[in-house]
């Protein structure tokens, strides 16, 4: 049976996603979680495209010991040599030239004496992304390209998982299977939404929060006699698990390490403390602590430390809000503001510490998981009015006013950076004041 090569452009047709802007520490961190995951090549950026691109890929490069790391280049040798330069120290590199131009002279005056790989790379625009490339597979392609979760230019492209998971469950009619550990599928998923600031639709196939739910009458007693009634894909082959190990307030630290490590959570030693401070703090607000409620804390904790911008406080009173922020310097912010609501006010009050021209295009908040003690995820969409850009950032917290400070704190740094030409990673509150 064919070995289907997957081929990753998360980091790169993904961020192409209006509002979508992962920072170099984020792309390495979802690069380790692709190459966990399975994925045979990780189109990792377009080194041409600035020196931030060309920066990522290098480290992506370093960090990978199994998975392909390729960059995209034009047709042009300056674009080729930064990509050559981007790559050489990666494990398996690879260049993938747009095709464009090129295309009909690959096909006209290639004469090989080895396999030549063909891939598909489609885009949703017409809902069609997931079953064009699986067409490809059954008509001989050996490769398909997409991103997690379907993000991407436009209508986004072909979700890989879709595909994959359909490789899995039809293996019999494409007589192809897929190189990827189905049971990360759904830490890889949720990595990308908390990072890209785009939530998993509840309704989207294998990966939604309704993917396994069932309200009917008639369809509960069915999958209670038989979960195949109705499921043809099983939670657990995906990633999505029961607790086996219930966590409360009373838990210690070894429950807590043994269920990041049956969620396949992986962290450093140094950051075990901080976490599990959180989890308790977290503990005693919530009866019982879900599996996406370890997830969103893990997850939440990288948001929240967005170039090293800590929120220490925050305070409401009546349209008033005082927030302080902390930054790598351990330098401490304080600032007021006032709006026509509470969220309105600490926006306001944070606006102020970077000084900078902001519009709020969009804002939301959804909750991890259910009941009135879940926890909280708080997504902006923001203009930089002096470019043009518009930036998605991510606030995940049990209080939803302090995951919106979170998230909007988030979004003046991307904004910051811009403005900085993206020279910073390590970033001082001086710099937009």
């Amino acid at each position: 049976m064919r070995k289907i090569e997957f081929f990753d452009t998360s980091l790169r047709d993904g961020e192409q996603t209006p509002g979508v802007i992962f920072s170099i520490a984020e792309k390495v961190t979802i690069a380790k979680q692709l190459e966990k995951w399975g994925i045979s090549v990780i189109e990792a950026g377009f080194p041409a495209a600035s020196p931030d691109s060309f920066e990522a890929v290098k480290q992506i490069s370093k960090a990978l010991k199994e998975t392909a790391v390729t960059a995209l280049a034009r047709c042009v040798i300056t674009d080729i040599d930064k990509a050559v330069e981007a790559v050489r120290e990666a494990q398996h590199p690879q260049i993938h030239e747009e095709y464009g131009k090129i295309f009909k002279m690959l096909i006209d005056n290639i004469k090989a004496d080895r396999e030549i790989i063909f891939s598909p790379h489609c885009h949703d625009d017409l809902g069609m992304a997931v079953a064009n490339s699986l067409a490809a597979i059954k008509a001989g392609a050996g490769r398909v390209e997409g991103t997690v979760n379907g993000i991407g230019e436009r209508a986004g492209n072909a979700a890989i998982e879709e595909i994959a998971v359909a490789l899995h469950i039809r293996k019999d009619y494409y007589q192809a299977k897929s190189p990827l550990v189905l049971a990360e599928t759904m830490a890889t998923a949720e990595l990308i939404s908390q990072f890209s600031g785009i939530a998993i639709p509840k309704n989207k196939a294998v990966v939604g929060a309704n993917a396994f739910a069932h309200e009917s009458g008639i369809h509960q007693d069915g999958v209670l006699k038989n979960a195949e009634t109705y499921e043809i894909i099983s939670p657990e082959l995906v990633g999505i698990k029961h607790n086996s190990l219930p966590l409360g307030k009373l838990s210690g630290r070894h429950a807590f390490t043994e269920k990041l490590t049956e969620l396949n959570i992986s962290y450093d030693a140094k950051e075990l403390p901080n976490l599990f401070e959180r989890f308790k703090r977290l503990a005693d607000k919530k009866k019982e602590i879900t599996d996406a409620d370890i997830h969103a804390l893990f997850t939440g904790e990288t948001v929240k430390n967005l170039a090293g911008f800590i929120l220490n406080n925050v305070q409401i009173d009546g349209h008033k809000a005082l927030v302080e922020l902390k930054n790598q310097d351990a330098e401490i912010y304080v600032s007021q503001g006032e709006g026509s609501g509470s969220v309105d006010a600490i926006f306001q009050a944070i606006d102020k510490v970077f000084n900078y021209q902001l519009k709020l295009i969009s804002y939301s908040v959804d909750a991890v998981t259910n009941g009135i003690d879940a926890q909280a995820t708080t997504v902006v969409s923001v203009e930089n009015l002096a470019t043009g850009t518009i930036f998605n950032a991510k606030g995940v917290d049990y209080d939803v006013l302090k995951g919106s400070a979170i998230a909007n704190m988030n979004a003046n740094v991307l904004v910051q950076k811009e403005n900085s030409q993206g020279k910073v990673e390590q970033i001082s509150a001086h710099d937009g004041i």
